[in-house]
């Protein structure tokens, strides 16, 4: 194997013996090797299920790969073979390096032995001497930070603590590749947060595999991802790419035979025509942000029940150059539509995401229609309209995702998805702070006398 690859899995399968009721189990035991010395051809009691199936891919060292698919797609299984917890019915896996895991709650841990005795039989089998793990103790209780509960059976443990812990002895074992399988879904804001910031260090030395059903979060921790679809393989590439082929996906598994999803085609252009996210500050001011249309080149899907005809991002103010707005500067964001069948209530909405797909702000039309309902009849224009303060972002580029539905907030139809219909190009002379900044009004520094 490569020196640069971490992890490579070949024609990996993983194959489990199901029987309809326990007595078959048993004569499966017995009668095959009977009849064998009877000279008779064995027979099956059971049937074959390949939770995992000619799986093969490969991870480069330092690389951040996020897998994801439905419940019972093969993803866990596939994690505890690469972590060597399962043995493999065909095909090999290779790793380089310490691997930690925390896969699903309470593996590794005996429910019986108190959480510091957890903590060294752990620690112990992922690597780590006696002496090594009496050296970190403490700074894996303060991690953990569940107090005088290190000195109690983790059976007495509730799902988070249980969590806190088996994060907190990985994050200190000096492992080369990292295995995390949603089991941060059952933590607190603060301790997810303090999760993600040991993966952030550690991406930055290590290789991570990332499991998780948060599309957004696959975006904005990996740089590739793995779609996983009944034990096999379904597609790989990056990141972003995979998560909106897996968003469609689950739509189309959710509406069935209401709707069907068709993948827009983008149409070519010539990449000079996109905007360059390295153009100097076109004044000294907060943000700066020039809009590009892109929608021929945007992908996403569409049922040909209704179509988005235009997006655009327009001042409210007089004399400005159309396609550069400033910080803080009121906008209108336009999405003009046309339906090909009537549709009873019609949503009309819009998200601006970074580049790691995280979603900033947006708005739908439904705040509106909750109290004004408008139906619009086959072959119609609409339009929605929403007028708002442009914040103030950090540099780079951002898209703009908008669609168009028909229904309610809890059971709805995409009838046109667009992920890229504009791009927003950020340049700034000044530091932006978080993912999204506001003009304020007043910023003082006062001295006070007492």
């Amino acid at each position: 194997m490569s020196s640069e690859i971490a992890i490579k899995v070949e024609g990996l399968g993983k194959c489990y013996q199901i029987y309809d009721n326990p007595h078959d189990r048993l004569k499966q035991f017995v009668f095959p090797s009977l009849r064998r010395l009877l000279g008779k051809p064995p027979k099956e009691y059971g049937r074959e299920f390949l939770a995992v199936n000619d799986v093969s891919f490969q991870v480069k060292k330092g690389e951040a790969v996020g897998i994801i698919g439905r419940n019972g797609s093969g993803k866990s299984t596939l994690l505890q073979m690469i972590c060597g917890t399962l043995t493999p019915s065909s095909g090999s896996i290779q790793t380089t390096g310490r691997v930690a895991a925390l896969l699903e709650l309470g593996s590794g841990f005996n429910p019986e032995f108190t959480g510091r005795e957890n903590v060294y039989m752990n620690a112990s089998i992922l690597g780590l001497s006696k002496a090594e793990i009496d050296a970190r103790f403490d700074e894996i209780v303060a991690f953990a930070d569940i107090g005088n509960f290190i000195e109690q059976p983790v059976k007495t443990y509730s799902s988070g603590m249980y969590v806190r812990l088996a994060f907190a002895v990985i994050a200190h074992v000096d492992a080369d590749i990292l295995v995390v399988d949603e089991a941060l879904s059952v933590g607190d804001a603060v301790f997810t947060q303090k999760c993600m910031r040991f993966i952030r260090g550690f991406q930055g030395k290590g290789t991570l595999i990332f499991v998780s059903h948060d599309i957004a979060s696959v975006q904005n921790i990996c740089k590739s991802a793995i779609w996983m679809k009944n034990g096999k393989v379904e597609r790989l590439g990056t990141a972003k790419a995979i998560s909106e082929a897996y968003l469609q996906y689950t739509l189309q598994e959710i509406y069935g035979e209401e709707a069907t999803l068709t993948s827009i085609a983008p149409v070519a252009i010539d990449d000079q025509s996109m905007p360059d996210s390295s153009v100097e500050p076109v004044i000294d001011y907060g943000a700066v942000a020039s809009v590009t249309d892109n929608i021929q080149a945007a992908k996403g899907w569409t049922t040909a029940q209704a179509e988005i005809v235009s997006v655009v991002l327009s001042h409210l103010s007089a004399g400005k150059t159309a396609c550069v707005f400033e910080g803080g500067e009121r906008v209108r964001m336009s999405i003009r539509a046309k339906t090909h069948i009537a549709l009873k209530n019609p949503i009309v909405g819009f998200l601006v995401r970074d580049r790691l797909g995280q979603d900033l702000f947006g708005e739908n039309t439904l705040p509106f229609t909750e109290y004004t309902p408008t139906a619009v009849g086959a072959g119609m224009i609409f339009e929605g309209v929403f007028d708002f303060k442009l914040p103030m972002l950090p540099n780079g580029l951002y898209a703009v995702m908008v669609s168009i539905a028909d229904g309610d907030a809890h059971d709805n139809v995409q009838h046109h998805w667009m992920h890229d219909a504009l791009i927003i190009n950020i340049s700034s002379s000044k530091i932006r702070y978080g993912l999204v900044g506001i003009p304020f009004e007043r910023v003082a520094l006062e001295v006070i006398n007492e």
